[in-house]
């Protein structure tokens, strides 16, 4: 545990995680739990919105009471795997912004390619949360907040199911002030570039693709 990766090893998250590793959990389980997962590491990353107060009155009496301050936060989900994320934090943060990039990993040269992009307008006024289920070689990771950044964004957290430790070595070379938090640190990466243990492709799960 450091500044830079918090893995969430509240129970709940852990128990969800498991049976999302269980490769004979169905697509629709599997959305579910990662949308349930979703909004238990949302707490987390959502703990330092700053706040400001507001006069309300309660049934009883007067109160100035704590509400969010400043812009509404900016949502960003890495496609297409990131979209299964959004739910989650938006059940939590209704008024969120949604934006989108969108990566592909090439299979031969494992770099990340990139196809579609937009984002909220005042983004450097917002709390950025970029949202991908995987952070694998974090080089499509990288290269996503790479786009964010020189569209304006400064504060940035980026929310992931698993990480494996390579990713997390790429994502702090490049990208030292982005917080990352998980619901696991796994072993390593294969030689295709996938997470060990892991569960699996993201997308493909959480699609019914193949």
């Amino acid at each position: 545990m450091n500044d830079h990766l918090t893995v969430v090893d509240h129970p709940l998250v852990q128990h969800k995680l498991t049976i999302m590793r269980n490769k004979g959990t169905s697509t629709s389980e599997f959305r579910q739990l990662l949308r349930e997962i979703t909004q238990l590491l949302a707490y987390e990353v959502t703990r330092e919105l700053p706040m400001t107060t507001t006069s309300i009155e309660t049934p009883m009496e007067d109160m100035e009471a704590p509400i969010l301050a400043g812009k509404k936060m900016a949502l960003v989900s890495i496609l297409r795997a990131g979209n299964g994320m959004l739910d989650g934090v938006l059940e939590l943060v209704p008024s969120a912004r949604v934006g989108f990039v969108g990566m592909y990993r090439d299979e031969e040269t494992m770099q990340p390619v990139q196809y579609y992009f937009k984002v909220p307008q005042q983004i450097s006024d917002r709390m950025v949360i970029a949202v991908d289920p995987m952070l694998a070689t974090g080089n499509s990771s990288a290269a996503a907040i790479d786009l964010l950044k020189k569209a304006g964004a400064t504060d940035i957290r980026f929310l992931c199911l698993l990480a494996a430790p390579e990713g997390v070595a790429r994502m702090k070379e490049a990208h030292p002030d982005v917080p990352i938090i998980t619901a696991s640190l796994d072993r390593q990466l294969n030689e295709k570039g996938y997470i060990m243990p892991g569960l699996g492709d993201a997308g493909d799960r959480m699609f019914g693709t193949k």
